[in-house]
């Protein structure tokens, strides 16, 4: 009994050793945190052309002459509505392009990247490494090298966007390849199939409820990129916002419109997308709950 005693409170030592060390241990992580941040702040104030502190007191000064020439010039909003409607439309237009064209990308980067399921196994860290690259670059950068080559417009924006998309939707496919069943593949390569139709036939049909949910968050994602790359050339209602803001005090009502406009296709879209997603999950488990229940 004295023995199960003292190896109960050995363990009760042990045990609080642990804890204090992990205590610790997130202490000097939260130290080191909050040094680096504070260091990063202060280097970014020195290098900004005025102080933080001296400019935070003008902080909703542009919000306020917005909204108040907004309100002033309530009258034109639906005339700037429909002005902007087309480029709103560019916009999403760019968007929906250029998901579609990275996820079909991803969707051949992520086989290629699957152990199990590459056609060349040797060469499954070559594809994942050139996926890190389409993801470390940003839009911005891409876009930029493509208008300084082929000129502004939204063909630049579209190339740049479904580039980082292929990388970033790349990552997550591969990750659903890995739990796919590898036992359809087997069946149609002791038929003879070719690699692209055990890809077809055999995996997609698991994973597309997936990939096509993936491809809708990433969607709303490239929309608001896509009116981001409008503020260095690359058309769509991101170009007509710069002009808008470029010109100052008398089109700011314009800004105010465009803002609402982006505002109201972000939130439409992020909310369809959602409940597409949600019966795509949901739908699917009900049906395997009521194939499991037959």
């Amino acid at each position: 009994m004295t023995e199960l005693t003292g190896r109960v409170i050995d363990m009760r030592a042990d045990y609080m050793a642990q804890v204090r060390r992990k205590r610790m241990m997130d202490g000097i992580i939260l130290v080191i945190f909050i040094a680096l941040m504070v260091s990063g702040f202060m280097v970014a104030d020195d290098r900004n052309a005025g102080g933080f502190w001296d400019g935070l007191h003008r902080f909703f000064d542009f919000p306020k002459e917005v909204v108040s020439e907004a309100v002033g010039k309530l009258d034109e909003m639906p005339a700037h509505f429909a002005t902007f409607l087309p480029s709103l439309i560019e916009t999403i237009n760019i968007a929906a392009a250029s998901t579609l064209l990275g996820a079909m990308l991803a969707m051949v980067l992520s086989l290629l990247s699957t152990r199990g399921l590459a056609k060349w196994p040797r060469l499954i860290p070559l594809f994942r490494r050139i996926m890190d690259i389409m993801r470390a670059v940003p839009e911005i950068v891409i876009a930029l090298v493509l208008i300084f080559v082929m000129g502004g417009g939204p063909v630049p924006a579209m190339i740049a966007i479904a580039f980082h998309t292929a990388g970033a939707l790349g990552k997550l496919f591969s990750e659903v390849n890995e739990n796919a069943s590898l036992k359809p593949v087997e069946g149609l390569q002791s038929v003879g199939a070719s690699w692209a139709q055990r890809m077809w036939l055999g995996v997609i049909p698991q994973v597309a409820p997936n990939y096509f949910s993936y491809a809708l968050l990433r969607f709303e994602i490239n929309i608001r990129a896509s009116a981001i790359l409008g503020f260095v050339g690359a058309g769509g209602i991101g170009y007509e916002l710069k002009n808008a803001m470029s010109w100052g005090k008398g089109q700011y009502d314009e800004a105010a419109a465009i803002f609402l406009l982006l505002f109201a296709a972000i939130v439409a879209v992020d909310q369809l997308s959602s409940v597409v997603r949600e019966r795509l999950t949901h739908g699917k488990t009900t049906a395997q709950a009521r194939k499991v229940s037959a």
